[in-house]
């Protein structure tokens, strides 16, 4: 019986190092000092990140689809089911403006890529190629057709998270 009295107790204040947005900033401060200092030993850690990378990635749409779900299946009147569905894709376009607007202000301000001197004319036009007819392929009715997924796990399986929005 002591055991349960002892869990219902609060704990005391954590400490600020267990928090994970603090874990989360030395490790920035640490990937950022070793690249700096030790530049072969962080390009050997290449695949550290990628694989990091790619497991974010991998539980980004389950995690949506069950944050919407369970809001979704918490609500009884069907109103608050439609705001919900609301608010969530009104944060995914205010999240997205908000990410394209920092990507424009960052790429003004720091300018990545300004002292390479690089000759657009030696470079290979075709890798891009690709990527240029599909941009040139977009239209409205094709982006609303995207958002449809060809299967029920589509949109899981290829990570297309407004699917995911869509669809939960």
């Amino acid at each position: 019986m002591q055991t349960a009295i002892a869990a219902a107790e609060p704990r005391g204040k954590v400490p600020f190092y267990r928090h994970l947005y603090v874990q989360v900033l030395v490790a920035i401060a640490a990937g950022i000092l070793l690249g700096h200092f030790y530049p072969d030993l962080g390009a050997s850690l290449k695949p550290l990140g990628d694989a990091f990378i790619k497991l974010v990635k991998m539980v980004i749409a389950p995690v949506i689809f069950l944050t919407v779900a369970t809001g979704i299946a918490g609500v009884s009147d069907l109103h608050k089911v439609g705001r919900v569905a609301g608010k969530a894709m009104i944060y995914f376009l205010v999240f997205s403006t908000l990410a394209l607007i920092v990507g424009l202000v960052v790429s003004n301000v720091i300018q990545p890529g300004a002292g390479m001197h690089i000759n657009p004319a030696t470079l290979d036009a075709s890798k891009v190629s690709t990527f240029t007819e599909k941009a040139h392929d977009t239209t409205i009715v094709g982006f609303l057709m995207n958002i449809i997924p060809d299967t029920i796990i589509g949109a899981f399986a290829q990570g297309d998270i407004l699917q995911v929005l869509f669809f939960s």
